[in-house]
């Protein structure tokens, strides 16, 4: 599955009642490392197509990127459920993101 663009519009239809699992990249386009985060969260999602990943850009949703207490990026969050199981920041390897989701 590729990834999708998480907005507040459709935060609570792609997010909170999704049946599959949920990894959140909160980023920016001027962020070095959420580029080189964006291209490890590319291929994980080809790799585990039964979990959905999303892409929240922090300048555009301000509001969501406040809600999930975002103060430095990339910041990764699962959510399961509808609720938030784990919330990292800074770069994550591959393995890391797979041990994240577990």
């Amino acid at each position: 599955m590729s990834e999708i663009i998480v907005t507040k519009e459709n935060f609570i239809s792609e997010v909170q009642k999704s049946d599959k699992t949920v990894l959140l990249d909160f980023w920016a386009s001027w962020c070095g490392s959420c580029r080189r985060q964006g291209a490890v969260l590319s291929e994980f999602a080809l790799l585990h197509p039964e979990i959905k990943v999303g892409k929240v850009n922090v300048d555009e949703q301000q509001e969501l990127a406040i809600s999930f207490q975002v103060m430095s990026i990339p910041t990764l969050a699962v959510i399961r459920n509808g609720r938030i199981v784990s919330q990292t920041t800074g770069f994550q390897s591959l393995w890391d993101l797979e041990t994240m989701v577990k």
